[in-house]
């Protein structure tokens, strides 16, 4: 849920102006100082390399998440599903459990890589602009975190 939450939020990467604040998110960006707007970002080809590459990687997993989702649901004890078959089912779990580690591994690896980005334009710019990553990155890390940790859970065997 908190992967899902950072992929729509805004608030990915903040840069203040004085009093006029700009927030950029993976797809759309809001600007103002005491009324803000917001605008969807009109081409993917005119978009940073780090947005593009950050929102693709978050859609795929996204995707992996949901899919180990069904497949773990599938492997769980508590449901009927595949309950002549207890091998099989064990190892459907697991699979489940690998495709939450994958998935809460490549948010976090993305995310991180998006932070590196956003401090090595903070370095390279004017000290009048401050650019900073926003809170869209620490629900994506809190969220890859918490995807990492109940893949472990549900790939240990029972």
């Amino acid at each position: 849920a908190a992967t899902v939450a950072a992929i729509f939020m805004v608030e990915w990467k903040k840069e203040a102006q004085g009093k006029h604040r700009i927030y950029e998110g993976l797809w759309m960006t809001c600007s103002g100082s005491e009324r803000t707007t917001c605008e969807s970002h009109k081409s993917v080809l005119k978009l940073p390399g780090e947005v593009q590459v950050t929102r693709s990687v978050m859609v795929v997993s996204l995707f992996l998440s949901a899919v180990a989702l069904i497949v773990s649901t599938v492997g769980m004890k508590c449901t009927r599903l595949m309950d002549s078959m207890p091998e099989s089912k064990a190892k459907v779990a697991v699979t489940g459990g690998m495709l939450f580690l994958i998935s809460g591994f490549l948010t976090i690896i993305i995310t991180s890589w998006y932070v590196s980005k956003i401090v090595e334009i903070y370095h390279n710019s004017h000290r009048l602009q401050t650019r900073e990553f926003g809170n869209a990155v620490f629900v994506s890390l809190g969220g890859g975190f918490f995807s990492v940790v109940g893949g472990a859970f549900l790939s240990c065997r029972r």
